[in-house]
């Protein structure tokens, strides 16, 4: 399976993951949409987090275009394997780290302040008012800090979770893209 950055410094460069059942990469057009949307003053020295990250794309491609930090959390051990090796090929291996583990108890552990938070957990996940409540919580976002999340787009989430607030939906076929701040806050 091969993937391709979309934009900044790496564009045009090849992720390689090995095909695995329930991995599901956001595709080259739906990241160059994300990242057209979030603008690249949400992105340009933020510090990242990429939840299910699977190949490592969202916060590699935030790397690629000024990104100052990501850290990338995958339960899937080749994956996390894989992850590294990437970073290392793309010479990010100073500014990315991978954390392996699930979501839950990886959130307990991660220092927070996060401005820039990815969610691309599998379509059937169950529990989104848990999780997007988890990330809205606490110290993990920076007050100014926005939450990308892919899901299908026959399931639509809700509008609010706890302190976050939807402030951007768009869709595209089968994809659709929620964009979350606390409070809601004009992004």
């Amino acid at each position: 399976m091969v993937t391709r950055i979309a934009g900044g410094v790496l564009r045009g460069r090849r992720l390689r993951a090995a095909r695995s059942r329930g991995l599901r990469p956001t595709s080259e057009r739906v990241r160059a949409a994300l990242f057209s949307i979030l603008g690249a003053e949400a992105v340009d020295g933020a510090k990242v987090l990429d939840l299910f990250a699977g190949t490592g794309a969202l916060g590699i491609e935030a790397l690629s275009r000024g990104a100052a930090r990501a850290d990338f959390v995958e339960a899937h051990g080749g994956r996390c394997g894989e992850i590294r090796r990437s970073l290392e090929e793309f010479g990010l291996d100073e500014t990315g780290r991978v954390y392996r583990g699930t979501v839950p108890r990886a959130l307990d552990g991660l220092e927070g302040g996060y401005d820039l938070i990815f969610v691309d957990p599998p379509y059937d996940v169950e529990d989104w008012q848990g999780l997007m409540e988890r990330i809205g919580e606490g110290n993990l976002m920076s007050d100014t800090g926005l939450v990308a999340v892919e899901h299908s787009s026959r399931r639509p989430l809700e509008g609010a979770y706890g302190r976050l607030a939807r402030v951007e939906r768009r869709t595209y076929g089968d994809t659709a893209l929620s964009i979350f701040a606390i409070g809601g806050r004009d992004g």
